[in-house]
């Protein structure tokens, strides 16, 4: 499923037009992001947590040539699903 087909559902299952599903859904999204980009967490019981983690410096091989470069720190968005959401992908 994409976004189009996403807004999709959201609008026949919330009744509202597709305008204003997409607005609502790209807003919540841009909040998730710019909350996650700040350092902070977001919680959606239920559904799950999006939150920063931080990925220490390793050192990793340059899969060309072979040779042995170092990979920086580097903080990365991550995803955590809740129990309901675990419970209804794996019955």
């Amino acid at each position: 499923m994409n976004k189009g087909e996403l807004v999709d559902a959201v609008a026949d299952k919330a009744s509202v037009t597709k305008k204003q599903a997409d607005a609502v859904l790209s807003a919540a999204l841009e909040t998730i992001i710019e909350t996650v980009a700040d350092g902070d967490k977001v919680t959606l019981v239920g559904f799950g947590s999006f939150e920063p983690r931080d990925r220490k410096a390793r050192e990793g091989r340059n899969p060309k040539t072979g040779s042995k470069m170092k990979i920086p720190a580097t903080t990365v968005p991550a995803f955590s699903a809740g129990k309901l959401f675990k419970e209804k992908v794996a019955p």
